[in-house]
C-alpha cells in the first residue's frame, strides 16, 4: 500500500487488493453492515466485492477499470470502518 493508505488500521493489501474482514454477532447484523455498505458504494459510485457466511463479512476494494488500489478504494475503506464503529 502507498502512504496515502497508511492509516487504514488493519486493512491488508492482498493479491492488489484491499481487505478487510468483520465479524458481527448474527446474520442480521452482517447483513445490515453489508446494506449499509451496498447504500454508501452506490453514492460514490464505486463497489467491492463483498462476500458474507452468516456472521462473517469479507470485504475486497479494487478499482476495477485501474486493476489497482486508488484513492477511491481508500475513501470507501475509511467509510467502511466509519460505518462499522455506527454498529446495529
Amino acid at each position: 500500500m502507498n502512504n496515502k493508505s497508511s492509516d487504514l488500521g488493519n486493512w491488508e493489501e492482498i493479491e492488489g487488493k484491499l481487505c478487510k474482514d468483520f465479524k458481527f454477532n448474527n446474520f442480521i447484523e452482517s447483513f445490515s453492515f453489508i446494506t449499509k455498505i451496498a447504500l454508501e458504494s452506490e453514492k460514490m459510485d464505486h463497489h467491492p466485492d463483498i462476500l458474507i457466511s452468516y456472521n462473517k463479512v469479507n470485504i475486497k476494494l479494487i478499482t476495477h477499470d485501474k486493476n489497482q488500489i486508488t484513492e477511491k478504494d481508500i475513501d470507501l475503506a475509511k467509510k467502511i470502518d466509519q460505518l462499522n464503529i455506527q454498529k446495529v
